[in-house]
């Protein structure tokens, strides 16, 4: 049987240790008065996530300035048997930085741990505190002449922590990877609050376990990110984008392999982009334009990126996209002109959470299969969606080079809103049990959280399960580690 963790210590049993208030007076002593909210409307927005799907409680809100006050924050919780829920810029899609709603846990914000701590340029490593936001990152990386490859429509907002926790992936993933690719060492709080120093910047390292890959993705359930050491890669002198039309899925894999064999790694970023997305930006952000004036099913976005500015960047992007329109790949393209046109191309791209979420509920998919199998997934998907629900508009995007797609259902326009919801585990069953055929993953780059907590169950053999419940319990037995996500 699966089990949930959660804590085995009661609210009486907190009482007779001294009580919440108790433990509220000594967290204020490690880490000021002004920094242990336990008011309600100062607590609240820390208690809602970002879609605001998901809505906790709290016995408070602490911010501790640094690792030490981390660590004596989470010993002094679990000398209380207190829960504790980390959270770093809040943008999570899962539930998996918000507390249960049982008022049980302390949430510990980590935004105030937001120093760049080094940057070793001839070792290309940046060493950052998980409350940094990632736009500060990449911002010390360029101001050294190096560039982190992380890009996420949040980087202003997200957190390098919560980037960890999830294993972000974003637009780059193509060429550099992951956060798990991206990151040398970490620094981690354990449930005791012991501090593991791991934050060594090497690439080569064969002396047992890679521990910080336990902690990496594991949305805070295994302890508590502080600081971590990044890659960094040279700054690319050049860039150059485009959009283009391409016929179907099928077309824009060809495309893929196409600009795989002529541009090698100056391809950094190949994005699917389904009509019904542009329709959703162009709705609710009124300064979009179409980047084409004829409208296909499918665009791709594409950008080529290179160290050496030599002016030859534009011209290998027109000449692929050429051969391409030969070989019957793309039907139209247009190759921005300026930063500006690249941005605006971009930007149709990066504000597509944002238009969903005024669009209004959507049931929503974040899978990955083998990207040979990304057009099969779509019309196989599509069709049998189509069958559950004739009317359904389906939102299909994403980082078609890595395999990992967006694929999000919004009621029909006069459908009954309520009645869609509640039929969300049909569409999550059908999606889900395709994904599993064709050997995917349920959760691409945002995580279990509660979200997917008990769905995984089904996809997962029993011994992942036990592999995970395992480590779970070695590092974490009294499950006082953010409860309720991930097992």
């Amino acid at each position: 049987m699966c089990m949930t963790f959660t804590p085995n210590v009661s609210m009486a049993a907190m009482t007779e240790s001294g009580g919440a208030s108790d433990l509220l007076g000594r967290l204020a002593a490690v880490v000021g008065s002004r920094h242990v909210l336990a008011d309600s409307a100062a607590m609240s927005p820390y208690l809602e996530d970002y879609r605001g799907n998901y809505h906790g409680r709290a016995l408070a809100v602490v911010r501790p300035a640094d690792t030490l006050e981390v660590a004596a924050v989470v010993k002094l919780c679990a000398e209380f048997g207190t829960p504790v829920v980390p959270q770093g810029g809040n943008t999570g899609l899962c539930g998996g930085a918000t507390p249960l709603p049982d008022g049980r846990s302390v949430l510990i914000s980590l935004s105030r741990l937001n120093r760049i701590r080094s940057l070793d340029a001839a070792n290309d490593t940046l060493c950052v505190e998980a409350g940094c936001p990632l736009a500060t990152a990449q911002q010390a990386a360029a101001a050294a002449g190096r560039l982190f490859p992380l890009s996420l429509a949040s980087g202003g907002s997200c957190q390098i922590g919560g980037n960890l926790s999830t294993n972000a992936g974003g637009v780059q993933v193509l060429r550099y990877g992951n956060m798990r690719d991206l990151t040398l060492g970490l620094e981690v709080v354990l449930p005791d609050g012991r501090i593991w120093n791991g934050l060594r910047g090497l690439r080569k390292d064969n002396t047992g376990y890679d521990l910080k890959q336990l902690f990496i993705g594991a949305e805070g359930t295994l302890g508590i990110i502080t600081a971590a050491v990044l890659k960094l890669f040279p700054m690319p002198k050049a860039r150059a984008v485009a959009w283009a039309n391409v016929p179907s899925p099928a077309a824009a894999l060809a495309l893929l392999g196409r600009f795989h064999a002529a541009c090698g790694d100056k391809l950094s970023a190949f994005e699917l982009v389904g009509q019904p997305l542009l329709k959703l930006v162009s709705r609710h952000m009124p300064d979009s334009r179409a980047p084409l004036a004829a409208a296909s099913d499918w665009s791709v976005l594409v950008e080529l990126a290179d160290t050496v500015a030599d002016g030859r960047l534009e011209s290998l992007l027109e000449q692929t996209l050429d051969a391409a329109m030969k070989a019957g790949e793309a039907t139209d393209a247009a190759v921005a002109a300026t930063q500006s046109q690249a941005d605006a191309f971009w930007a149709l791209r990066e504000n597509a959470n944002e238009a969903q979420k005024r669009e209004g509920f959507s049931i929503k998919h974040d899978i990955s299969v083998p990207v040979s199998r990304v057009p099969e997934f779509i019309t196989r998907a599509d069709a049998a969606l189509r069958v559950w629900q004739p009317d359904v508009r389906i939102v299909a995007f994403g980082h078609i080079g890595d395999g990992n797609l967006h694929y999000n259902l919004f009621p029909p326009s006069s459908h009954d809103e309520s009645a869609f919801i509640a039929r969300s585990d049909e569409a999550h069953r059908i999606v889900y049990g395709l994904v599993a055929e064709l050997e995917g993953s349920i959760s691409a780059e945002h995580g279990l959280g509660q979200l997917k907590r008990e769905t995984i169950r089904r996809y997962k053999s029993e011994v992942e399960l036990e592999l995970m419940r395992t480590i779970k319990r070695a590092l974490d037995p009294r499950g006082l580690m953010n409860p309720g996500k991930v097992l």
